[in-house]
């Protein structure tokens, strides 16, 4: 896959040669070629410092932004399922039990993780499978409950808006391209 960073250089090296095939650079003096490709990888480090800035988000600004996310969604979900006014408790439901839990996840530091023996590692890890276990049986269980409460249109518009493609809405492909689309059979030759 080409990095954002990578893309910019080729476009900024295929528009300097372009350009410079073109006339439009004739009268540049040769020394100042080499300084295009210098300042397309500058322009490219510039460009990249939005998205290291990203990763470093503050847990609660981040979570925000989720829960922000989360409730737009929703709320796009509540209008193309058209409820009616007997469907607003069973909503109101749903959204409470698979809300995610509040509050900064617990976390162990990897140092403190290392000191640990192999079966205490080992006990944490269950102990965390289990708690995202019990989570998602609540989700599921809240989920087919109003599902239930849904009529079959409903249903339908519910089962298309909820759908997840490789652990991402909307991420049909699984970053693959087009042509390694996950269970896509191989384009037809001809």
């Amino acid at each position: 896959m080409i990095s954002l960073r990578q893309r910019i250089v080729w476009a900024s090296l295929l528009g300097s040669a372009a350009l410079a095939s073109s006339g439009a650079f004739a009268q540049a003096p040769a020394a100042s070629t080499p300084a295009a490709p210098a300042a397309a990888v500058a322009q490219a480090d510039n460009a990249a410092v939005p998205k290291a800035q990203h990763k470093r988000m503050d847990p609660a600004q981040r979570m925000e932004r989720m829960q922000e996310r989360r409730t737009k969604r929703l709320a796009a979900l509540k209008d193309k399922l058209k409820l009616t006014a007997a469907q607003e408790g069973a909503w109101s439901t749903f959204t409470a039990a698979t809300q995610p839990p509040g509050g900064p996840r617990p976390h162990m530091d990897r140092a403190e993780f290392a000191k640990l023996t192999t079966p205490q590692r080992l006990e944490r890890m269950e102990a965390r499978r289990a708690e995202r276990s019990a989570m998602f049986a609540k989700r599921a269980e809240a989920t087919k409950t109003f599902y239930a409460a849904l009529t079959p249109e409903q249903q339908k518009t519910f089962d298309a808006e909820t759908v997840h493609f490789g652990g991402h809405r909307g991420d049909h492909d699984g970053h693959r391209g087009h042509e390694g689309q996950r269970g896509a059979p191989a384009p037809a030759k001809g």
